[in-house]
């Protein structure tokens, strides 16, 4: 069997800038065998700085100016994780994360951009700050609204006059004009005042520069605010070092760059702002096996300032030394250019370029830029079809020493049956890390190990069992780890039962020891979260090495014989609710294909994550019936199980379905999957299933679902109660999608409304 290559090295990369995104596109085109790649963002889509003033001005939409980094990550064969980064453990090589346990690295890369320093007093909490570029696009949305749902005509402030200052002020102004145009608003258009330190605006650049943005701000009515600092901001209040103030509505902050704290505190070389000082190979001055780029990166000898351009030209460099680190080889010298290409819009569709001393602007300028930007940008969305070759079945030459090499050796020798099994001193490290859940009805579990668990069923009291396995749906084993439990609870929960115990049943791939630990630690912390909350013990298991990375759970539940909810027991008038909407079989098959943007995968794991266990509790409360998770074969599946057992019909309102955001979109694109054809097989309890048939929502009735949430029958008269109460729990996508009624004397069991209308046919 050609198995791929074994992990034998972690290349960790933190931040999706603009540096990284080349390093793992060119890992992609250029794979090593026995790397692994992990890339750590708190956000899943990477915005372009160069677009952004384009992106708040409305001549660019939100995918134009934002790079996806699921598919990118997927094509690169590199795990993404998303959250955020806390700190660092240097000795123990180890990446501290907000909501994960910790990551370890033999290699790693820094490129988490700036911030703006919030060093003014009174600054932080009464500004709105342009970096993190994400946040400032959260905070736009309700600034537009505010500035446009004004009484009287508003005051906004714009702190810093640099090119990004100016470049924002200049954007927001015009968007806001168009806005209030389009509405035909009586909103006069806010007063801009533009503060900066210096005499003029854009110090670094020439003068023919700054005087072509003193005209054009001049025009456009801004007030500029020369040559005394900011020294203080109060709500709705600037004060200047001269002495003067200024009542402003909005205050924006694009003043000089800052960094992350946990750098520093870390224990990394940082200059006096809190960069991470590198030499000319990027690579950290105080702890080799560091490295840094962008604006987060200050090279020694090469001061610059902080523009997207150096980030974008250090991402060669990068990932060609990461490359040399990764063999042990010395690394190569970047220095980076001293005069670079500056193209500075103006809000509208008009720019002005400057590069040293030369200096140009119109239409043609601003269209120059665009070409140059979406030419930039299609590098990371237009990716080559994905051919399965990323992994080789070598490891690389040079990357793994002799020690490695035998234990490596001796992995592909494997036993099969118990000689298959994960070492004990593995599990046995992995085991005292971990912290289950503690139950007193638990007589024999981990705390005290022996050949099976022992458990007390309380009296009065029957045993639910049940048990799922499948192989990871994500490259992330802590988040796989969640979403496995929390799935193979769901039978417990379709029952109205509490669990009480689990098995675990994982599969793990071969590699080094230590690779493996780390693996099994991170899946079995994501599973134990789910359960602890769950209040369910995990009392033993069974692990063994394997192709693929596999996780399941056999789960005991508690239930009371008399209160069993079962499939069977739908009544005439019921009414369908599904409390989770649908779409994973869809999105995960087409993000296996690189179709998938990152927010619907985010969704849709977010979907996946969210326990039935309350959604359960509600609709037993309001008299539920009937229920039944939906899973594997699809809501129509289970539906029919349902019917069936009731000995009933059912009516589903495609449109009242509640769809995960791109499901709709991969359906339509022909993206199914791979269990769909048999689903399909099910169309024959549909009735007249040609009149709907070519509604778009219809494929997605057949859509296997991964930890997908409850299907149930409450009686009509409390199904608007319990709807209310499921979205007032945080099921906010729950919907009546159905009725029941009685058994017809036709063969077909369910019918679909409505049927396809003309303008919902797909072509």
């Amino acid at each position: 069997m050609n198995r791929p290559a074994a992990v034998v090295k972690d290349l960790v990369l933190i931040g999706g800038g603009h540096s990284h995104v080349t390093v793992i596109k060119r890992f992609g085109m250029r794979p090593m065998a026995g790397v692994r790649l992990t890339v750590i963002a708190r956000d899943v889509h990477t915005p372009y700085s160069g677009m952004l003033p384009g992106l708040v001005a409305g001549h660019y939409t939100f995918d134009e100016a934002h790079i996806d980094l699921g598919p990118l990550a997927r094509f690169a064969g590199a795990r993404l994780f998303h959250d955020e980064v806390r700190g660092l453990d240097l000795a123990g090589r180890r990446v501290l994360c907000k909501n994960r346990p910790p990551v370890p690295y033999d290699l790693l890369s820094i490129n988490i951009g700036s911030t703006p320093r919030l060093d003014v007093t009174g600054a932080d909490g009464n500004v709105v700050p342009v970096k993190p570029i994400n946040n400032f696009l959260a905070r736009w949305e309700s600034l537009s609204r505010r500035l446009l749902e004004a009484r009287r005509k508003l005051r906004v402030g714009v702190v810093g006059a640099g090119a990004g200052g100016v470049e924002i002020l200049l954007a927001v102004q015009h968007r806001l004009k168009q806005l209030i145009a389009a509405g035909k608003l009586s909103v006069e258009p806010p007063e801009f005042h533009l503060f900066t330190s210096g005499d003029s605006v854009l110090s670094t650049h020439n003068g023919r520069t700054r005087a072509t943005f003193e005209r054009i701000l001049k025009e456009r009515a801004v007030e500029l605010h020369a040559g005394s600092p900011v020294v203080e901001v109060r709500a709705g209040l600037l004060r200047r070092g001269d002495g003067g103030e200024l009542a402003l509505d909005e205050i924006l902050w694009v003043t000089q760059a800052g960094a992350a704290t946990w750098l520093a505190a870390s224990g990394l070389s940082v200059d006096e702002v809190g960069f991470v000082r590198v030499d000319e190979s990027l690579q950290s001055l105080s702890h080799a096996g560091v490295f840094a780029a962008g604006d987060i990166a200050a090279v020694a000898g090469h001061p610059r300032e902080k523009a997207g351009v150096f980030a974008v030209r250090q991402g060669r460099p990068l990932e060609e030394n990461l490359r040399r680190a990764l063999l042990g080889v010395s690394l190569k010298p970047f220095r980076p250019q001293k005069k670079f290409l500056s193209i500075i819009s103006t809000g509208d569709r008009y720019a002005v370029a400057s590069r040293g001393t030369w200096s140009i602007e119109g239409r043609l300028v601003w269209r120059w830029k665009d070409w140059i930007d979406r030419r930039f940008m299609r590098k990371y969305s237009d990716l080559p079809a994905m051919d399965g070759g990323f992994h080789r079945p070598t490891v690389e030459p040079g990357l793994a020493d002799a020690e490695a090499l035998r234990e490596l050796s001796a992995a592909a020798m494997r036993c099969g049956g118990c000689g298959a099994k994960v070492g004990a001193t593995v599990l046995s490290r992995v085991m005292n890390r971990l912290e289950p859940f503690r139950r007193d009805d638990v007589l024999i579990g981990l705390d005290q190990p022996d050949d099976a668990a022992v458990v007390r069923i309380p009296e009065g009291k029957v045993t639910v069992q049940t048990v799922d396995s499948f192989r990871a749906i994500v490259d992330d084993p802590y988040l796989f780890g969640k979403i496995a439990a929390n799935h193979s609870l769901g039978d417990i929960y379709a029952m109205g039962g509490e669990p009480q115990s689990a098995l675990a049943i994982a599969t793990l791939p071969h590699g080094l020891e230590e690779k493996v630990e780390d693996t099994l630690f991170q899946m079995m912390t994501g599973a134990l979260e789910v359960l602890r909350a769950a209040r369910t013990a995990l009392v033993g298991g069974h692990t063994s090495e394997g192709a693929e990375l596999a996780l399941g759970f056999a789960v005991n539940g508690l239930i009371d014989p008399d209160r069993v909810l079962r499939k069977g027991g739908m009544r005439p008038g019921d009414r369908l609710i599904l409390t989770k909407p649908l779409g994973t079989g869809t999105l995960f098959a087409a993000d296996m294909r690189l179709k998938a943007k990152g927010r619907w995968i985010s969704a849709a794991l977010a979907s996946m994550l969210q326990s039935n266990g309350e959604a359960s509790r509600c609709v037993i409360g309001h008299g539920a019936t009937a229920c039944t998770d939906v899973t594997g074969f699809g809501l129509l599946g289970h539906l029919v199980e349902m019917v069936k057992a009731s000995g009933l019909d059912a009516e589903i309102d495609l449109d009242a379905l509640p769809i995960l955001e791109g499901a709709e979109e991969t359906v339509a694109a022909g993206i199914l999957s791979s269990l769909q054809p048999q689903n399909v097989r099910l169309r024959r309890a549909i009735r007249d299933v040609d009149a709907s048939a070519r509604h778009p929502r219809y494929p997605l009735i057949f859509d296997p679902q991964t930890a997908g949430g409850l299907l149930a029958s409450v009686p009509a008269d409390r199904a608007e109660e319990c709807l209310a109460e499921l979205k007032a729990l945080g099921y906010e996508r729950a919907a009546i999608i159905g009725a029941v009624h009685p058994k017809s004397d036709r063969p077909e069991a369910v019918r679909l409304l409505p049927a396809a209308r003309p303008e919902r046919v797909r072509s």
